[in-house]
């Protein structure tokens, strides 16, 4: 059932952290990590990533075929569900961490050290995919002002690197399909399987 907030209600989860979505059985290897910007303040009250109404991350997933069952994030993922990314070697995480309800209030510093952090856990966990959801963001973060969509020269910590369109209502020009198209790209060069 989906939630509602009020203004007031979002606006107490300014700055909150969402954690972030990773395997946490060994046998499920971390084959693609999808980075987006920042938890936006709904994302924050459902401690879901991607859950604002009006996002089309997980639409695009069902579309593409990179998951099977639709997820409705926006009243907040249950464990069964994050289960199944986790079990598909999908993960999720942000540049930044804190909450704002826009991510033009992030600083070019906090994406800065958000890139740096991002590099650190790709170390870590060694996922074989890194897909970043939002060009701008990605140029601030490593400092790469003509960097474009799609796969990246250069790997991050030994990863594929990828930037693809960022999901949210705001990003006007993308839909469902074109979405689709790009994170199915990337769940085929992380090795998952995609039900055409």
């Amino acid at each position: 059932m989906r939630r509602t907030f009020s203004r007031a209600e979002l606006e107490s989860f300014r700055d909150a952290v969402v954690p972030d979505l990773l395997p946490t059985a060994p046998e499920h290897d971390l084959k693609l990590l999808f980075v987006g910007i920042n938890p936006g303040l709904w994302t924050a009250a459902t401690q879901t990533h991607f859950a604002h109404p009006g996002n089309r991350f997980y639409p695009a997933l069902l579309r593409g075929g990179v998951i099977t069952e639709p997820i409705d994030a926006a009243a907040g993922m249950t464990d069964a569900e994050r289960d199944v990314l986790r079990e598909r070697g999908i993960g999720i995480t942000n540049l930044a961490r804190r909450a704002t309800a826009k991510a033009s209030e992030l600083s070019p510093a906090e994406l800065k050290e958000g890139g740096a952090a991002l590099t650190a856990l790709v170390e870590r966990l060694r996922p074989r995919v890194v897909a970043v959801a939002g060009i701008t963001a990605y140029r601030t973060a490593f400092g790469l002002p003509k960097a474009v969509l799609g796969r990246q020269p250069t790997p991050l910590a030994g990863a594929e690197l990828w930037v693809v369109p960022n999901p949210s209502g705001l990003n006007a020009h993308e839909t469902v399909e074109s979405l689709a198209r790009a994170y199915v790209e990337v769940a085929r060069a992380a090795g998952l399987s995609v039900v055409e």
